[in-house]
């Protein structure tokens, strides 16, 4: 379950950041579905479904590959 759980979270926040990049950084609904998408992460962790490093990871990861993503979890 872990593993999905991990997937899915990767899957959404690649999905979200392709919605930034074609959209315009400074999009506030992006960056809205981004902070909820942080609160989801938050709470998978303290119901240890992920580990806090892997949900780390996954977010690094996303990030180095889109700044944008970054970018608007600075800004939020």
């Amino acid at each position: 379950m872990n593993d999905r759980i991990a997937r899915v979270l990767s899957a959404r926040l690649e999905e979200l950041a392709t919605i930034a990049e074609r959209s315009g950084a400074a999009a506030p609904e992006v960056a809205r579905l981004l902070e909820a998408a942080s609160v989801a992460t938050m709470n998978a962790v303290a119901l240890e479904l992920l580990s806090d490093d892997v949900a780390r990871s996954i977010w690094r990861e996303v990030e180095e590959r889109h700044p944008v993503v970054a970018e608007l979890r600075e800004a939020a």
